[in-house]
């Protein structure tokens, strides 16, 4: 497991939207921190996009991106989304993102 606390703005990546597969068009990705695998970071994202389309209730955002990560990638995921909070938490290593989607932001990692 590993701890994670601010990261410097040089750990960002910004990801275009055509960098994304769709339906992410139009959307600006800002990645702030991650210990995870950059195909499982685009998922994170498409997951994203989709729970904000479907939902516009930010506890059923939250909640949906959190379900589909535990069919896709087994439980015990967390996910916390919003537009100003603070955390810092423990996860599995390789298990962990903080991003922005648009003024939104996700932090989805795995502990447990």
């Amino acid at each position: 497991m590993s701890e994670e606390g601010n990261k410097s703005k040089d750990d960002r990546k910004v990801f275009p939207a055509d960098a994304t597969p769709s339906p992410s068009a139009g959307k600006k990705v800002v990645i702030k921190s991650a210990d995870m695998k950059e195909d499982m970071q685009l998922q994170a994202i498409d997951i994203a996009i989709a729970a904000y389309e479907k939902h516009s209730v930010e506890k059923d955002v939250a909640e949906y991106i959190k379900k589909e990560f535990d069919k896709k990638h087994g439980p015990t995921w967390h996910c916390i989304v919003g537009k100003n909070f603070g955390s810092y938490v423990t996860h599995e290593t390789n298990h962990f993102v903080y991003f922005y989607l648009d003024a939104k932001a996700v932090l989805l990692f795995k502990s447990g």
